[in-house]
């Protein structure tokens, strides 16, 4: 690991992608565990409304928890729990029988 210690607000303006590849949104700002010293997750705007149609269409963002995190470098890639989160299309709602 690296020893350089380093800002935590660097995070903020990074964009986060799925580790698929999927863009989910830009990071925001940082929920933070004040009394152990440690991020818990980052807020995230600018969303792909593919993904979040109903925050984009609000103006929301998500809290996306830390521990989704994989790697944090130019991006940063989290699990693709986010893409399974989103809700199914209505396409793919209908059970054909």
């Amino acid at each position: 690991m690296d020893d350089i210690p380093h800002e935590i607000t660097s995070l903020v303006g990074r964009e986060v992608y799925s580790n698929n590849g999927v863009f989910v949104g830009e990071v925001e700002d940082l929920r933070l565990n004040l009394q152990g010293e440690a991020v818990t997750g980052l807020a995230v705007g600018s969303l792909n409304p593919e993904l979040f149609k109903e925050e984009v269409a609000s103006g929301k963002g998500v809290i996306v928890p830390y521990r989704w995190v994989r790697a944090v470098g130019d991006v940063i890639l989290i699990n693709d729990v986010v893409e399974r989160v989103r809700e199914p299309d209505e396409e793919e709602e209908e059970i054909v029988a």
